[in-house]
């Protein structure tokens, strides 16, 4: 289409494994697409091979109506003519270059002080690199890369450089930046909260190939498989059995419980139950005025650690449920390893896929 980058790249890495991706990317003024995944498994690959920096063993790639990269009539054209800026993790900044001049390598006239403005780096412009912030660097690094009037933005773990609390105040800064700047952009991430503050479409890569894409609420909320649920973080995983359906429920039999989820339709038996800490409500005792919640599961607590402003919990139901508590809510409660309690999750809440 001519809205989209389409991607369809195969690359193998002497003892290594293929790197495999085939996905559609909008061109729209503000998408932002999130290249999601754990470390190794070929995001960077990918966005290296869309710039022009690596070439593919095979497949293709094509802006709009434009091919950029096919190997059969021996097209591959280079970085400079594809106009796709590319920021690495270290953002390559000139160290012996002030912020005016790193922005004005690839800007002119104008622009130079437009750029300047709009990222906030005006009363920075005679510091050198080794003068700034973290969070400063990646603004000048973003206004060189746009200094070019690229027409694609690829970001390297944008945020992996800075400490805890810079990428924290970073990630909706980097958002408000990435939307202002009216060229599509793809970031590459292995952090589920950038890829949740970041993106507005998503591709998963696993293993070396892209698992499934789409709306980042709808994949985090909907995991095609088990290796998808783990990437994008969902605490229990657990092989289950459909032992019953009907009503639009199934109820699913894990060790010594049974749980009630909604009915995906597929008629495998042997699936995997996948549920969030969030979605886990803990109860000292049976509610007097019970919840629309199906599943109410006797539990003891295994094992408790303190996060923060939160406290996770292990509990054993006939199988590991990974659940979280305000630590309000745990001094409240007296909550200590060895109690028991109820464990209450909703059907809607019970992610079922199948196994194989």
């Amino acid at each position: 289409m001519a809205d989209e980058l389409t991607i369809d790249i195969r690359k193998r890495y002497a003892g290594g494994p293929e790197i495999s991706a085939a996905l559609s990317v909008p061109l729209g003024e503000h998408a932002v697409t999130v290249l999601f995944g754990p470390s190794g498994a070929g995001k960077t690959t990918v966005l290296r091979a869309i710039a022009g920096l690596d070439t593919p063993d095979s497949g293709s790639i094509r802006y709009a109506d434009e091919v950029w990269f096919n190997l059969a009539p021996r097209i591959n054209l280079p970085p400079q003519k594809r106009r796709a800026a590319y920021l690495a993790q270290e953002y390559a900044v000139f160290p012996h270059l002030t912020v005016r001049a790193n922005v004005a390598y690839g800007a002119r006239g104008d622009a130079i002080d437009e750029l300047l403005a709009r990222f906030d780096l005006t009363a920075l412009a005679d510091r050198y690199p080794v003068q700034l912030s973290g969070g400063q660097l990646q603004r000048v690094a973003l206004a060189r890369a746009l200094a070019a009037r690229p027409r694609l933005l690829l970001l390297d773990e944008p945020l992996s450089a800075l400490d805890a609390p810079t990428r924290v105040r970073m990630r909706a800064d980097l958002r408000h930046l990435l939307a202002s700047v009216q060229v599509p952009a793809i970031v590459v991430t292995h952090d589920r909260l950038e890829a949740l503050t970041l993106g507005d479409s998503i591709a998963i890569m696993v293993d070396g190939r892209v698992r499934q894409a789409g709306p980042v609420d709808t994949v985090f909320e909907n995991p095609a498989d088990a290796a998808i649920a783990e990437a994008v973080g969902v605490e229990t995983i657990s092989p289950a059995r459909v032992v019953t359906r009907g009503a639009g429920l199934m109820t699913v039999e894990i060790g010594t419980a049974r749980l009630e989820a909604v009915d995906t339709g597929d008629p495998a038996t042997e699936v995997f139950a996948c549920i969030r800490a969030e979605s886990v409500t803990v109860e000292r005792s049976a509610a007097a005025n019970p919840t629309s919640a199906r599943n109410h599961l006797p539990a003891r607590i295994v094992s408790l650690m303190a996060e923060g402003p939160l406290a996770r919990l292990v509990l054993d139901c006939g199988f590991h449920l990974t659940a979280v508590v305000t630590r309000q809510s745990e001094g409240e409660m007296h909550l200590r390893t060895g109690d028991r309690v109820i464990a209450v999750v909703k059907a809607t809440s019970v992610r079922i896929v199948p196994r194989a």
